[in-house]
């Protein structure tokens, strides 16, 4: 695939993601779907929640029209991955939606997940370890799988202050875009799966974030950040199969770190891990009067930081870049819990007309 249609493919997405967003914007409030604040939100004014719904559309649109038009022709020997993915991602985002409106039991969102991540992995044959190597086949997988499914909830979980979901995925969709190129991946039918997703994963984003951006206009939702987290993880384990793993897991990095953290210590303190919280990092850092915008303007940089060290790990220099890319979230980490405003209270102008 040339950098021309990549281009004109990732412009069309994000102007339809825009579009889409403030037609589905004007539905919410019709229908008086909002997301109400409470004492463990990070926003003071209710605000429509799903703007998902028009993200995950597109997305899955554009990545049909692909599978159709392209991967039908590839040689690589897993070419039907796409579809199951997309069918996997559909049906997330249809559950999680209904968990937006009424609310369903954990148990049954976990299952959900688990089925999909079980299911794409089954019928997708990986190019090579996910892990380097580093385990046996089987356990290869197992941890694959474990670790997508942590990220689903990672991403869902740091889903807490405007512009940051959009931010991330704009940054990991362009990343795996860089590595593949840089690695030389693009030459083969995988490669171009994997360059248009990442692209038009990040266009999407960036359409949605304009509506997204502090104050907001309109939420993901579930049913944007679970199956958003879904095929970022798969692009990134893709990525990690093909000779990358060290990339896959930098370019990432800032966002499993706070929540991994966060979920430590809040297991450590006998906290249920599924009950929403203000408990993260970048949270806490709203809390103290940062603001939205000035926190993930910070996390953004800080992922522009680690885009550069996956292109290194890409090049050969995975140790450094690693050392590097852990050295970028530490510094990030310790900004956003020393940091606060002389000038705003935690919830001054959050989310306001």
């Amino acid at each position: 695939m040339s950098a021309a249609v990549l281009m004109a493919a990732a412009v069309a997405v994000g102007a339809a993601t825009w579009a889409l967003t403030g037609i589905v914007l004007g539905q919410l409030r019709r229908h008086a779907v909002f997301d109400h604040p409470n004492l463990r939100s990070s926003h003071s004014m209710p605000t429509p929640r799903g703007g998902g719904i028009a993200v995950i559309a597109v997305l899955m649109v554009a990545w049909g029209a692909f599978a159709v038009c392209f991967d039908a022709g590839s040689r690589d020997p897993a070419p039907a991955v796409l579809p199951w993915v997309i069918i996997a991602g559909i049906v997330l985002a249809v559950i999680s939606w209904f968990d937006d409106l009424r609310g369903l039991p954990v148990a049954l969102r976990l299952a959900a997940q688990i089925v999909a991540v079980a299911t794409v992995l089954a019928v997708a044959p990986a190019e090579g370890p996910y892990l380097a190597g580093l385990l046996p086949p089987w356990l290869d997988e197992l941890a694959a799988g474990c670790l997508w499914l942590w990220f689903i909830n990672a991403f869902n979980f740091m889903d807490g202050i405007d512009g940051m979901a959009g931010g991330e995925t704009v940054a990991i969709g362009l990343g795996v875009v860089a590595v593949i190129t840089t690695a030389g991946l693009h030459d083969s039918g995988a490669g171009d799966r994997l360059a248009f997703a990442g692209a038009t994963l990040a266009a999407a984003a960036l359409g949605f974030l304009v509506w997204n951006w502090h104050p907001a206009k309109i939420f993901l939702g579930d049913v944007g950040s679970i199956p958003l987290g879904f095929v970022t993880g798969w692009l990134l384990l893709d990525l990690a199969s093909r000779g990358q793993p060290v990339a896959a897991l930098i370019l990432p990095l800032y966002y499993l770190s706070d929540a991994t953290l966060t979920l430590a210590r809040r297991l450590i303190r006998g906290e249920r891990p599924w009950e929403a919280h203000r408990d993260h990092v970048y949270q806490r850092a709203v809390r103290r009067g940062l603001g939205h915008a000035a926190v993930v303007r910070r996390v953004m940089v800080a992922n522009a930081a680690l885009v550069v060290l996956a292109l290194m790990a890409a090049l050969g220099w995975g140790v450094l870049a690693a050392l590097g890319a852990c050295l970028i979230v530490v510094a990030l980490l310790v900004n956003l819990s020393v940091s606060r405003s002389q000038h705003q209270h935690p919830f001054e102008g959050a989310n306001a007309p």
